[in-house]
């Protein structure tokens, strides 16, 4: 008995660096984690001029729990899924329903998030620093598309100009949610396509327009180095 309680002691005290390690690893990952999306979220706030400091922190706390609830439904989500594909037996039909049930579920969530957000944003923001909020959370993309298109064709009408942005402006809402930045720029990518569509539909030539673009640019580009 005491050769055996004596082993396990020892078994014990190998394995303890390894469970200690372990451990600290999890807990560096949370606090790298939390520290990531806790800057992100002072970035964004430092965009919307907040004078009051209380509120500033307020709504930097909304943003990062924003980013913190999002990523738990997506990992939840990824190991459900995980599992079922270990138990699923090679029965496709059962597992595609099964993963069917948990991305719909994501989705549910997400949607609720959403909503949530925007309400607790509305409580201390204006109608146009929540929309600088939802920019930061996408990269600016709705801008910076938008501009693009206006710079590739000069001679978009008004009508066309406002479609293209109540596009990008419904993508940025998709987006916003999304649980990678790869994933938040498919959104704005879809969307895209169905910009160059309507488009194209009014007679615009979009390899032609892009060409033409690219030389402005380049010419642009020229111009300034000769007056340097």
């Amino acid at each position: 008995m005491k050769v055996f309680l004596l082993t396990i002691t020892a078994i014990m005290l190998s394995l303890a660096p390894a469970i200690s390690q372990d451990s600290l690893s999890l807990k560096e990952k949370e606090i790298s984690y939390n520290n990531s999306i806790n800057t992100r979220a002072e970035k964004i706030v430092a965009t919307l001029q907040i004078a009051n400091v209380a509120t500033a922190a307020k709504v930097k706390n909304i943003i990062a729990s924003e980013y913190k609830n999002l990523n738990s439904v997506y990992t939840l989500r990824d190991l459900q899924i995980k599992t079922a594909k270990e138990q699923s037996d090679n029965n496709k039909e059962t597992l595609n329903k099964q993963l069917t049930t948990f991305r719909d579920e994501a989705t549910a969530k997400t949607d609720a998030l959403h909503k949530s957000f925007l309400s607790q944003l509305s409580q201390h923001l204006t109608a146009q620093q929540i929309d600088q909020v939802k920019d930061g959370l996408t990269y600016n993309v709705v801008h910076v598309t938008y501009n693009g298109y206006n710079q590739m064709i000069p001679n978009l009408t008004e009508e066309q100009k406002k479609q293209i942005m109540v596009w990008l402006v419904e993508a940025r809402e998709h987006s916003m949610d999304a649980e990678s930045s790869e994933k938040k720029h498919a959104w704005f990518g879809k969307y895209k396509g169905r910009i160059n569509n309507y488009l194209s539909a009014a007679g615009y030539d979009l390899r032609k327009e892009g060409e033409e673009w690219q030389v402005r640019i380049k010419e642009a580009a020229d111009k300034k180095k000769t007056t340097n």
